[in-house]
């Protein structure tokens, strides 16, 4: 029988090295180009990333390779997805990280990856490389009759390389027989495991799973309904040695991405800043028209100490531990707020909170 994960997700078999390393959020994304040849309508990539050739680690631009290795250590990573776009359309590239990453944080740090390619020679090089995990995205058409593609012949040549070897795939609503067949073949074949993903809308896709018929789960969900059903129904009801595994939306944004940020907030918080259970920060903001005045006044009147308020010169504002500006804002001739933020490179603005509102602002 199926196990059941959290945010309705489930496994039947062991779950797969990479996964078990997502869910507590000590997996590092590593996005190395946004090009790909597979054209899959489904894909999910942002406008700043598809067939783009950038690179991010998590959410972060990276720029060099110490802006990498910088990321992981924030989280604390056992382990990297690298992914894409197909990282295998910049070969030297993706071999060159997954070197840097083996030689900086040791062997045990897993190393997965996802491509569309089933080139033996260049999975090959990962291989060589050091990459302990590969997962393949067939494209959908292939899936009925996957043993009579190309892809099945490249694949024999992969399945003798010294790594695990899975799929992934989006499970559509009206494909069930299909990813059924698929799941059976490649069991015969010897693949270790499968991933069955909760189809999602995007900003870049919802028009083409809108024409296709595929419709929201509910008003407040991104997830395709109907994905999720299926995906029971499959994994209930197919009988193979091979590990078949459902990830929920739910299970990719509410724990894998919130216990990264965590993972991240820990590392990084100033004392004047406070980790929520998302794994967000929040913090005090004050807008004057004389910062410094008003900081010295924080120090000496409200002795306030150094370390719960900080003078941001880049945004014109100070910063103060929240539970200190909720107790004394309205004695500033100020505009305080709390904030609360992601804890990534870029401190995105979750939301922001005004405290007794005085007039004039930023």
């Amino acid at each position: 029988m199926p196990e059941n994960l959290d945010n309705v997700s489930f496994v039947n078999g062991d779950l797969p090295k990479g996964c078990r390393l997502c869910g507590p959020g000590r997996k590092m994304v590593l996005f190395v180009t946004g090009l790909c040849d597979a054209d899959c309508f489904y894909c999910p990539l942002s406008e700043h990333k598809k067939n783009l050739d950038v690179i991010y680690a998590d959410e972060m631009p990276a720029n060099s390779d110490e802006d990498i290795l910088e990321e992981a250590r924030l989280i604390g990573a056992m382990g990297t997805g690298i992914t894409g776009g197909d990282p295998l359309k910049v070969l030297e590239r993706t071999v060159h990280y997954i070197r840097l990453l083996k030689e900086r944080f040791g062997n045990e740090h897993h190393i997965h990856l996802y491509t569309a390619s089933f080139d033996p020679e260049k999975v090959r090089m990962l291989a060589d490389a050091g990459l302990d995990e590969i997962r393949f995205h067939p494209p959908p058409g292939t899936w009925g009759n996957f043993g009579k593609t190309t892809f099945n012949e490249g694949l024999k040549e992969i399945l003798e390389l010294p790594m695990d070897i899975g799929f992934e795939i989006p499970v559509f609503p009206d494909m069930k027989e299909d990813i059924r067949a698929l799941i059976e073949h490649l069991d015969s074949m010897g693949v270790k495991f499968i991933n069955l993903n909760e189809l999602e809308f995007s900003e870049t896709n919802y028009r083409a799973l809108l024409e296709r018929g595929y419709r929201m789960k509910s008003d407040i969900e991104s997830a395709v309904a109907g994905s999720e059903k299926v995906a029971r129904e499959i994994v209930r009801g197919t009988e193979v040695g091979m590990t078949v595994h459902y990830c929920s939306v739910g299970f990719k944004n509410g724990v894998q991405m919130r216990n990264r940020l965590r993972n991240r907030a820990e590392n990084i918080a100033k004392p004047y800043e406070f980790i929520t259970d998302d794994g967000t920060l929040l913090k005090g903001i004050i807008y004057c028209d004389d910062p410094e005045e008003v900081l010295r006044r924080l120090k000496e009147d409200f002795e306030v100490p150094d370390e719960l308020v900080h003078m941001d010169a880049e945004h014109s504002r100070i910063e103060i531990a929240p539970w200190v500006i909720e107790e004394i804002h309205g004695e500033l001739p100020c505009d305080s707020y709390i904030v609360e933020e992601y804890p990534t490179y870029d401190r995105l603005e979750v939301e922001r909170i005004p405290l007794d509102y005085r007039g004039g602002g930023e």
